[in-house]
């Protein structure tokens, strides 16, 4: 299955170090098969609010997420985003192609 890694920017401090993150970033994902989905995008709030921007990038599995995350490459930039912005980051399992919202009540037992 697919995997997400997803970060809630609320605010960002653009600086030199965030900039040094945004130059330095793209070459961590090629070994771990990550590409953006969506990164610096305004997203259409169409219900509640949503303060921020979010960034999202596609892993071919957990595995693959968990090590671009955790890799020395990564953690070695890290630090020059957490200082500069406000935010949440995780790590989301996706779905496959034929499932179905209905799908989770098999899973907690429902159906």
């Amino acid at each position: 299955m697919p995997a997400y890694a997803a970060a809630h920017l609320r605010s960002v401090q653009m600086g030199e170090e965030i900039i040094d993150y945004l130059r330095r970033i793209d070459e961590t994902l090629p070994p771990f098969k990550g590409r953006f989905l969506s990164h610096g995008k305004t997203p259409e709030v169409i219900e509640g609010e949503w303060p921020g921007h979010l960034v999202l990038i596609e892993f071919p599995d957990m595995e693959m997420a968990r090590g671009w995350y955790h890799s020395p490459a990564y953690q070695a930039i890290l630090p020059l985003r957490t200082k500069n912005s406000e935010g949440s980051a995780i790590l989301l399992e996706g779905v496959g192609p034929e499932y179905r919202a209905a799908d989770f009540l098999k899973s907690i037992g429902l159906a």
